[in-house]
């Protein structure tokens, strides 16, 4: 193994039932480098950070660290041998101090009694190094996103981690609290620390990493210098950003678009100016009858819309349903607005699951199966028989428990759901991810029935052919705005999308 190897992957594949998640990929990582991995849904990241970091095992291949061979047994054993990560989902007390946080778990006991460790002094230097701001009897509450990362930071350090995993660190901060980041992960470069730095913002690669390793369907498509790249562009970050979306997306295949019968003449939805913490100033029209998609790589902010619209998230700007404007801080609210919404996560979110189907279709509209305030059940049946029959959901009977439906029969018990609440505006979020392709077709069909009866259909979907062959006209969206709409039809191509793509990649 070559001496400036830190990591070398060999031929590592992990399968699933049904899903080969990562097929023989093998790549080596430079120690004391900030090794970038970038990829779509589903390309393969997180199944590679599982496996280097003890949480999943592989199926074949091996992992040499160090010279070593190295095959984790637990996210213990992993940081045993100095292998770390850290998610966007922070690992920190807010009630607690920055002292309490950093020692957490690490406590001696004697007598029953809890003694401070005696890494205290290692642990305030390191902290001290990084940011001096943070002081050790601080309430963890009281900080800000960046410095909760540099607690996390801390932590990890501490424990003598030689390869530190980042996964979108920079997703939910300012841009001022990315630069604090970048000025943290340069200091750990500069002490010797191998970083694997994971980020849908692509511009960040050109401004910190010194490799890019591209997945895509669970396969390795290159790994380059950062230099390679930018004189490959002669040093242009937009034409640079656009050549790793190609990377990542390959040929995107163009499925037949079937316009949906709009009235352009009537709009059923306006949003002005929506913003929450993560968007900025969204703005757009749905009309009757559309399909609008919404589409941007991960963490661009389109499921953001969709719960700022849902009520989920608190928002500012403004929201017109019918010409009427709306103010909504609550689903509830939302849906007396006439807003209805498929979530992405349909089994925690979107069905009960140990309740039947014919349980779970009314559930958002229960007077309509009430009789002098108790629910009837000739009602209830009905209503349950006449969405199996309409959406050809697949069941022994409408008794069936939901959580025993395939992924596409449950999608269509949510679109049920909202169908039967007979909203204006049904939002529908990653409609199709998990089930299969005759299911995926059925869905697509059932959302134009819906267009064309004048329903107005928002779709926000990661998967690029999904949007071209379903919507009328797509919004691109790029670290929380619009970034291009334009309207489908035979006049798109690749070499245009990939370019709104990169573009807003490259204003980040």
């Amino acid at each position: 193994m070559d001496n400036d190897n830190i990591l070398r992957i060999e031929g590592i594949d992990k399968l699933y039932p049904g899903v080969h998640a990562l097929d023989n990929i093998s790549f080596d990582i430079k120690r004391n480098t900030i090794h970038c991995l970038i990829g779509e849904n589903g390309s393969g990241k997180s199944t590679f950070i599982k496996i280097l970091t003890g949480v999943v095992n592989k199926t074949r291949g091996s992992i040499i660290l160090n010279g070593r061979p190295f095959d984790p047994k637990s996210v213990k054993d992993a940081k045993n041998h100095g292998i770390v990560a850290l998610y966007q989902e922070l690992n920190v007390v807010d009630d607690l101090t920055v002292e309490e946080n950093l020692t957490l778990g690490r406590e001696k006991h004697r007598l029953g009694m809890i003694q401070k460790d005696d890494s205290l002094a290692q642990i305030l230097s390191i902290l001290s190094e990084l940011d001096k701001t943070i002081e050790l009897n601080m309430t963890v509450g009281e900080l800000s996103t960046a410095q909760k990362q540099i607690i996390e930071i801390v932590k990890a350090v501490s424990i003598d981690c030689k390869v530190l995993v980042m996964d979108e660190p920079t997703a939910s901060l300012s841009e001022e609290e990315t630069r604090k980041i970048f000025e943290v992960v340069r200091k750990l470069k500069a002490n010797g620390m191998t970083i694997i730095y994971i980020s849908h913002k692509l511009s960040e690669l050109f401004e910190i990493g010194d490799f890019v390793t591209v997945l895509r369907d669970g396969k390795i498509i290159t790994t380059k210098t950062v230099q390679e790249i930018r004189k490959e562009c002669q040093g242009n970050t937009a034409d640079a950003c656009l050549e790793l979306v190609k990377m990542m997306l390959g040929r995107v295949v163009i499925e037949s678009y079937m316009p949906s019968k709009t009235d352009y003449s009537e709009k059923i939805l306006e949003v002005k100016n929506l913003s929450t913490d993560l968007l900025r100033n969204v703005s757009f029209d749905l009309f009757k009858g559309e399909i609008l998609g919404f589409y941007g790589l991960v963490g661009a902010g389109k499921s953001e819309v969709a719960r700022a619209l849902f009520g989920i998230d608190l928002y500012s700007g403004d929201i017109s349903i019918k010409g009427k404007k709306a103010r909504y801080k609550r689903v509830r609210e939302a849906l007396k607005s006439g807003i209805a919404m498929i979530p992405e996560e349909r089994r925690e979110d979107g069905i009960f699951g140990k309740l039947s189907i014919k349980n779970n279709i009314p559930m958002m509209k229960i007077k309509s199966i009430l009789k002098n305030g108790i629910i009837s059940r000739p009602k209830e049946n009905k209503v349950a028989d006449d969405y199996i029959r309409m959406l050809s959901i697949a069941a022994r009977d409408r008794e069936q428990k939901a959580a025993f439906l395939s992924g596409g029969n449950q999608q269509k018990v949510v679109i049920s759901k909202c169908l039967n609440r007979e909203s204006d505006v049904l939002l529908m979020d990653e409609p199709t991810r998990g089930i299969d392709v005759g299911a995926k077709l059925e869905i697509h069909d059932i959302t134009r029935n819906l267009a064309n009866q004048g329903k107005g259909v928002i779709v926000f979907s990661s998967e690029l052919p999904e949007i071209l062959h379903l919507c009328d006209r797509i919004v691109f969206m790029n670290n929380g705005r619009v970034s291009a709409t334009i309207k489908n039809g035979k006049n798109i191509d690749n070499d245009q999308i990939m370019k709104i793509i990169a573009e807003g990649e490259s204003k980040i």
